[in-house]
């Protein structure tokens, strides 16, 4: 039996997220049948992290065990021929026996997108979340910057799934304006030891708040302090977010 990781990107609009789930199109069960028509083996793929419907995935990680004599770059490109054409194997490697997608990642880093302004890119629509005004980039970078560290992120978890516990560490938070030929793009990267549910789009929310001029730089850190959902913005809609890549020790 061997162990393997493999790297996913996948387009989520036409997904019910990753987890597998009765009657629903999901990228768990789209991998494992691909696995399957490839090895005749039914295994169960293990993803760093399970997304949500319509979130989309430029390095997910994943993990699996089976018992094919294939060569890796045999097997990687046997599978791409399986795949559907909104998900494509990036990388396929051995793994050490107990490699755990899940469990041995050390820190995930999330890339949101969002275009803003008037000149509405339509070709976008999927895949970024569109505000008509355009907003203040330089402004939210401030107001995220005391959101790094340790902290209680009790405030921007979501309810449906909870975790043990609600500190987390934030290693990289920044928000950046980029011009792509006439329409711009507000770019938010976010890298942590572990994310509540929802937690990433809970905290774009807050500070597009603060980037259309609606709460002060300091909101944020209030929304912390207050350990309450309620307190925080709305949840920005999942078609902007991105899984961007997965670090392992």
């Amino acid at each position: 039996m061997r162990t393997f990781k493999l790297t996913l990107a996948y387009d989520g609009l036409d997904f019910f997220g990753w987890q597998w789930q009765p009657g629903c199109r999901s990228v768990q069960a789209v991998m494992q049948d691909a696995i399957r028509a490839v090895t005749g083996q039914q295994v169960t793929a293990v993803a760093s992290g399970r997304t949500d419907a319509g979130v989309h995935a430029r390095g997910q990680v994943v993990s699996f065990d089976c018992a094919t004599r294939l060569p890796v770059a045999e097997f990687q490109k046997a599978l791409n021929a399986c795949l559907p054409d909104d998900v494509f194997v990036l990388e396929l490697l051995d793994a050490p026996p107990g490699f755990h997608a899940t469990r041995d990642a050390l820190r995930k880093r999330y890339l949101y997108l969002i275009q803003d302004g008037p000149r509405h890119d339509v070709f976008c629509r999927g895949f970024a979340w569109y505000l008509r005004r355009p907003l203040d980039a330089e402004r939210m970078q401030r107001a995220a910057l005391p959101l790094i560290g340790t902290h209680d992120f009790l405030s921007f978890q979501s309810s449906g799934s909870k975790r043990k516990g609600t500190r987390r560490t934030i290693h990289e938070l920044s928000v950046e304006r980029r011009w792509i030929e006439t329409s711009s793009r507000v770019m938010i990267g976010i890298m942590a030891d572990g994310f509540l549910y929802n937690m990433v789009r809970n905290i774009v929310g807050t500070l597009v708040e603060v980037g259309r001029g609606r709460q002060p730089e300091s909101w944020p850190v209030a929304v912390l302090a207050a350990r309450d959902r309620r307190a925080a913005g709305q949840t920005a809609p999942p078609q902007g977010l991105y899984l961007d890549r997965v670090e392992f020790g």
